[in-house]
């Protein structure tokens, strides 16, 4: 019988069976940590605990942490012979304070998994590594840590028992959650599922790795990580860059963007689109439907959606990773290629809407086919060479060919690159010889910055008042032999509106782009802003930055392309409500100057592609390009929308109209676009279908500043 307990748990009579706590772990899922702590003789209070109550050893585990407070409740209620066993279990674990098991350890662990079974205890244990994976943030107890600790560590000990790596892979993102300025809340937990995880000798375990590491940012698992699958290379004899590809998973696609399952009484069709994964329904007698079917709506929508977002996920970071094979200069065997890309069910959703050079011949797949600019196909032998095709090494008369075939054939890019912005060595560079300012003073928000330096592959430490000095922002380029270090300074004084309270800039501000032998010594800069310099003793001849005129035009045009994202992604002059930020009017005079003026490199591309999918937009007649603008007729007013920052001005007197990204149209099926990821383009034209019916706008924000 549950004895109700009332606001002050001290003060209730508790029963003597413990019972009550299945009850609350029945009903609630979880046992309140306060009191866990009161039942096992550990509430605070100004009197002992009651007998009835008082444990004969201390607890294995300190109540307050979701996974913690499962585990102690369900300890609690088993037998009394099976609760000794389970805290036997649990403070073996915590003995566990090396960095690895001892033999000793070990074979203590095997007999504790004997006694139990070890498919109970992985069974129960998977629960609570689940809940410690998705606990919201909030500091840990390191006594909790070190039992989680020793329980991944349990699954070395009978990895013939089956771990699942995804599981693992929840803990490792769990544990590297960041506590503010503090942190990760558990590195220590997230080094030890690494390194079971990569002592699983299978594929998924192998994709989990490679998953993890397109993901992670903090840089002692990130190095754990690497030298986990640098290993796993040497012992299959490959390259670390071929382990990315023979890893990536197939998800459940048995054919190109294609993949058939069962749940529950019906059949789901899952195909891959440019831009979505659609789901088609079937019912147990094959006929599609045109919703999901009751049963599974009811019972297995979760299972569905978690595919769906897995597929999604995977997706993303093939996009990015073959992106990023242009500054890898990565060359294949056309068997091996065609395998790992071409007819890979998820890469080649990818692979089979890029421009491919075999052999000698660029082609892309379409028609069944791998087909040159003629249309013929190209016949290649397994020998063959295939590399990827970048614009920079071709005539401007091929590369709009190419963009007309791709229009033609009604293929959407993955990325930019038939349309890919190639950057030039300028005058102005070689005259500086050196260095390039051709991205300098620029203003970024500083945390938008530092995540779009962390996805394309660059490494960069936050500036903050705290610090004395910093590296530059850096892309290694080992397949170059050479480093790219991008300069940038802190804004802001201490306790100005600038900095946070731990002292982190809100801003930086853009300076140089150098390049350097990879062996050469690391600069060093100012944090504050006070400008660049270089460690002491340093060998003089690699010390100097090479000529830009000696950096190969490719690794040359895709560093300062790489600027001008971050540039484009992270400047406040993308930001449609700067205007109403007072505390930052020292920086007006920037924002105007970008907002509103010449046009960069990714939007001058921009510009292009909007005047070829204007003409066949619903609104054409209402829209016209210039210079910098798409200026659109509306009802009520006339728009110029800026077609580098995305910002609105109004006719009759260039007012500004405050537009924010959510509020713009979704442009998905209002315009096909020749390729995917340029988020701007997207709002440029979302912003164009809801201002050329202005009359129709109903959120009070805007229609308020069309009066």
């Amino acid at each position: 019988m549950l004895t109700r307990l009332s606001d002050n748990p001290e003060s209730a009579e508790l029963p003597r069976s413990g019972m009550w706590l299945g009850t609350w772990l029945a009903r609630l899922g979880s046992v309140p940590g306060r009191v866990l702590a009161y039942a096992r003789g550990r509430l605070a209070v100004g009197h002992p605990p009651t007998e009835a109550v008082a444990p004969q050893r201390p607890p294995v585990l300190i109540p307050g942490e979701p996974w913690a407070d499962q585990a102690i409740a369900e300890v609690a209620v088993m037998v009394p012979e099976h609760t000794r066993c389970w805290e036997e279990l649990l403070r073996h674990a915590l003995a566990l304070t090396s960095a690895r098991p001892a033999r000793k350890w070990r074979t203590r662990a095997r007999e504790l998994l004997d006694s139990l079974g070890a498919d109970e205890v992985f069974a129960r244990t998977d629960r609570w590594l689940t809940s410690y994976a998705t606990a919201p943030p909030g500091r840990t107890h390191e006594h909790n840590d070190n039992a989680v600790r020793g329980l991944l560590w349990l699954r070395t000990v009978a990895p013939e028992e089956g771990t699942s790596p995804r599981l693992l892979g929840a803990v490792v993102e769990g544990a590297l959650v960041r506590e503010g300025r503090t942190g990760p809340r558990g590195a220590r937990v997230a080094g030890a599922a690494v390194h079971v995880l990569s002592t699983l000798d299978s594929d998924p375990a192998l994709a989990e790795l490679v998953r993890l590491a397109s993901r992670i940012t903090y840089k002692a698992t990130l190095r754990q990580l690497d030298r986990a699958l640098q290993a796993k290379a040497d012992a299959l004899g490959i390259t670390r860059a071929e382990i990315d590809e023979i890893a990536v998973p197939h998800h459940g696609l048995t054919t190109i963007g294609r993949g058939v399952q069962d749940i529950g009484d019906a059949r789901v069709e899952l195909l891959v689109e440019p831009t979505r994964v659609r789901a088609i329904w079937r019912d147990n007698t094959g006929t599609a439907t045109k919703s999901v079917p009751a049963s599974v709506r009811d019972d297995h929508a979760d299972e569905l959606r978690a595919r769906i977002k897995d597929i999604d996920k995977a997706l993303a970071e093939q996009k990015a990773r073959l992106e990023l094979l242009f500054l890898e200069h990565r060359v294949w065997r056309f068997d091996q290629w065609r395998t790992r890309y071409l007819d890979h069910p998820l890469v080649g959703t990818i692979a089979r809407r890029l421009i491919w050079i075999v052999g000698v011949t660029p082609c892309v797949y379409y028609d069944g086919k791998l087909r040159g600019l003629d249309g013929e196909p190209v016949h290649a032998r397994p020998s063959d060479d295939v590399a990827l095709w970048h614009p920079i090494d071709h005539d401007t008369d091929e590369v709009l060919e190419w963009r007309e075939l791709l229009a033609e054939q009604g293929v959407v890019q993955p990325f930019k690159q038939a349309h890919r912005e190639v950057y030039p060595l300028t005058e102005a560079e070689r005259n500086t010889g050196l260095y390039s300012t051709r991205f300098a003073a620029h203003i970024l928000k500083q945390r938008q910055f530092h995540a779009l330096t962390a996805a394309r592959g660059w490494s960069n430490q936050p500036r903050s008042t705290v610090d004395v000095s910093c590296p530059p922002t850096v892309r290694e380029l080992p397949e170059w032999g050479l480093r790219a270090e991008f300069w940038v300074d802190g804004l802001g004084e201490d306790h100005d509106a600038g900095v946070t309270r731990s002292g982190s800039y809100h801003y930086v501000e853009t300076e140089h782009i150098r390049f350097y032998p990879i062996q050469a010594p690391e600069n060093v800069a100012y944090a504050p802003g006070r400008g660049y310099a270089q460690w002491d003793d340093v060998n003089d001849e690699l010390a100097e930055p090479l000529p830009l005129a000696d950096v190969p035009p490719l690794v040359l045009s895709e560093v300062l392309r790489d600027v001008d994202l971050f540039v484009d992604g992270a400047s406040i002059g993308n930001d449609p409500a700067w205007q109403d930020d007072g505390a930052d009017t020292c920086y007006r005079e920037y924002w105007d100057s970008y907002g509103f003026g010449e046009l960069s490199t990714t939007a001058l591309t921009r510009r292009e592609v909007v005047r070829r999918v204007v003409p066949r937009l619903a609104i054409a007649d209402r829209c016209t390009v210039t210079d910098r603008f798409l200026e659109v007729r509306g009802d009520l007013r006339s728009y110029r929308i800026h077609l580098g920052s995305g910002n609105v001005l109004m006719t009759p007197n260039d007012q500004y109209l405050c537009v924010l990204p959510r509020q713009a149209k979704d442009v998905d099926g209002l315009a096909r676009l020749p390729f995917e990821g340029d988020r701007m383009l997207n709002l440029v034209l979302g912003k164009a279908f809801l201002l050329a019916e202005d009359t129709a706008i109903t959120d009070p924000t805007i229609a308020g500043q069309l009066r």
